[in-house]
């Protein structure tokens, strides 16, 4: 005894007042989910992907639709011999080129795209700026390759005095159908022309200025402006300077990837900047101010007393600009770092290891013999004298 059939909207999950866009849906989640290319050798997915194709391939149809409303399964009953629907002779290729072009890695194009305007293909290039351009944006002069409709031809890409013909393979359409052995019995889908490639078109004798492409190749020049605070691999679009469209359509952009040279005296994390500066044991010790390279510029910045090596200071909206709006800017982050001097005198030997003993004894010498008095009239007193005079207080 033969399976009795599903109801066609129950098997798509729809109601009996579904339009197209509601079936259509339907379907393409049902037949991503069972497809046999998704589930390999699952009996039980390629049944349930038959049955929704069958579902849909009946309801998409406004008359197979009709049809079934009024009567059923009984109206396709025979065509298959013993009660199974017949695909053989279907057209499916708005089924499987519409809804299945991203499953099979490679959307199908409908038919109404080869033979109306379509717009050129993007081209890219690449430019290299410094940091310092980064920071304020600039303008860049580019020299491409371009392409222009051929001035012979004007794009038809025939021979002076000669027009294209229309493809006798596909009749202008740009399209061909062909008979392809499906899960479903044979089964129509369609593919680009081979003969004119789409166009609708052949050419028999080539414009031998542009050879039969319809397009001149020529270097130009391109002023590119580079915003403020753009940051490295990041792109900018110019409008209409890519490929010439076909068939009227519009010309492609020209994508240009911009690459930031890397300054050796910062680094870059967003909008924000990092940077290291060096400064001296009394710098640190009893603080002052020092000049900090910045990428707008030298800026004074005081320094605390009592300073560690390591330290961390944030110098608020001293960053890149951000690329949407210059005005908002990131902060610059500076390491303060202790320098030791690795060369001593004799004289600055003995006031640090004064300035040791003042200061807790930690190398553990032993106090020198009584000396006269620092600070005499007429001496003038040196940086370790000030701080002993301090410590004595």
């Amino acid at each position: 005894m033969a399976e009795e059939k599903r109801d066609y909207y129950e098997v798509l999950g729809v109601s009996k007042t579904a339009d197209d866009a509601e079936l259509k849906k339907a379907y393409r989640a049902l037949a991503k989910k069972y497809h046999p290319d998704m589930n390999p050798g699952d009996a039980e997915a390629e049944k349930k992907f038959k049955e929704a194709s069958e579902a849909y391939a009946i309801l998409s149809d406004p008359e197979k639709r009709r049809q079934y409303d009024q009567f059923g399964h009984a109206a396709f009953e025979g065509g298959a011999g013993g009660g199974g629907f017949d695909f053989s002779g279907m057209d499916m290729s708005d089924i499987f080129g519409d809804l299945f072009g991203d499953l099979f890695g490679g959307g199908s194009r409908s038919r109404r795209s080869y033979n109306g305007p379509m717009q050129g293909a993007n081209v890219r290039t690449g430019v290299r700026i410094t940091l310092a351009e980064a920071v304020t944006g600039c303008e860049k002069e580019l020299t491409i390759n371009q392409k222009e409709e051929c001035t012979q031809c004007h794009g038809t890409g025939a021979k002076s005095g000669t027009t294209p013909e229309t493809c006798p393979k596909c009749g202008g359409k740009g399209q061909v159908v062909f008979t392809q052995q499906s899960l479903f019995g044979m089964m129509q889908n369609v593919q680009t022309c081979p003969d004119c490639r789409g166009t609708g078109k052949i050419i028999r004798e080539r414009c031998p200025h542009c050879g039969g492409s319809g397009y001149t190749s020529s270097r130009k020049k391109i002023k590119v402006s580079i915003p403020a605070g753009i940051d490295d691999g990041q792109m900018v679009r110019l409008r209409g300077q890519g490929e010439p469209g076909t068939r009227g359509g519009e010309r492609g952009d020209l994508l240009v990837e911009v690459s930031v040279a890397q300054d050796p005296a910062f680094a870059r994390q967003d909008m924000d900047i990092y940077s290291m500066t060096n400064i001296s044991y009394a710098q640190a010790a009893l603080g002052g101010d020092i000049r900090v390279r910045t990428v707008d510029g030298e800026v004074i910045y005081t320094i605390r007393p009592g300073t560690q090596t390591g330290t961390r200071v944030r110098l608020k909206g001293k960053g890149m600009p951000s690329v949407r709006n210059k005005n908002i800017r990131g902060d610059h982050y500076l390491t303060l770092n202790v320098q030791v001097p690795t060369r001593l005198s004799e004289e600055a030997k003995q006031a640090l290891l004064e300035f040791d003993r003042l200061t807790g004894n930690s190398l553990g010498t032993e106090e020198p013999p009584a000396k006269g008095k620092t600070g005499e009239k007429g001496k003038k007193k040196g940086f370790f004298d000030k701080l002993k005079e301090n410590f004595e207080e």
